[in-house]
């Protein structure tokens, strides 16, 4: 499946909001070898893992879409992106939502335990 597939599907599945943002970040779990692709294969293990997994394995998936740079660590920077981009599917359900700001850093300091501006 290709990024453009992939992205008819996130509209078919969400047709009331602006899922465009997250589609990358949800496409970067899909896509375990980085090819640009989501094979059946690739796509088959996510959803076994998403359903019967460990929680450690659902995890290390989970953790793939906020890793933006897929360099092993989540930095502030990476979780004000994803935050950002998540706010467009959140905001219309609820208006009073804490600021965008204020969740990411909230978020980011819960995690970021030994404070070293990295999870």
């Amino acid at each position: 499946m290709k990024p453009k597939d992939f992205r008819e599907m996130m509209s078919k599945a969400l047709p009331k909001k602006d899922a465009s943002k997250m589609e990358k970040h949800v496409f970067r779990i899909y896509d375990s070898n980085n090819d640009g692709y989501i094979d059946f294969s690739e796509f088959m293990l996510i959803f076994f893992i998403m359903s019967d997994g460990t929680p450690e394995e659902v995890l290390t998936k989970i953790f793939r879409v906020f890793d933006v740079n897929s360099d092993g660590t989540i930095t502030q920077k990476e979780m004000t992106k994803l935050i950002k981009d998540m706010y467009g599917l959140l905001k219309s359900e609820d208006p009073n939502l804490a600021a965008k700001e204020l969740i990411s850093k909230s978020a980011f300091a819960e995690m970021d335990k030994d404070q070293d501006g990295k999870v």
